[in-house]
């Protein structure tokens, strides 16, 4: 199929109008993204591992360890408004 009739039935798929001018840029920018795929497909890679990061990352949160919680007291002290077991927040929800 042609690139540019390709371009054309893409964006009738998503319900998308382009002006002339842009379904040709995107003809010869999608003509372009299939040479080098096509480049790429031509290349050895049977014995290249696939690669999940280009760094190396570790997890940047604290393990998860369990441990006491608050006691009520303590964690209503800074409360602007409790009821001595709860918090109490505006009503939200009607």
């Amino acid at each position: 199929m042609e690139t540019r009739a390709l371009v054309e039935r893409i964006a009738e798929l998503a319900r998308l109008r382009f002006s002339e001018e842009d379904l040709s840029t995107f003809a010869q920018q999608f003509e372009r993204i299939l040479h080098f795929i096509g480049t790429i497909e031509t290349l050895e890679l049977e014995e290249v591992e696939p690669l999940v990061q280009v760094i190396p990352t570790t997890s940047a949160l604290r393990e998860d360890i369990p441990q006491p919680s608050l006691p009520r007291e303590e964690a209503l002290r800074n409360a602007p408004k409790h009821n001595g077991v709860f918090f109490r927040v505006p009503k939200v929800i009607e």
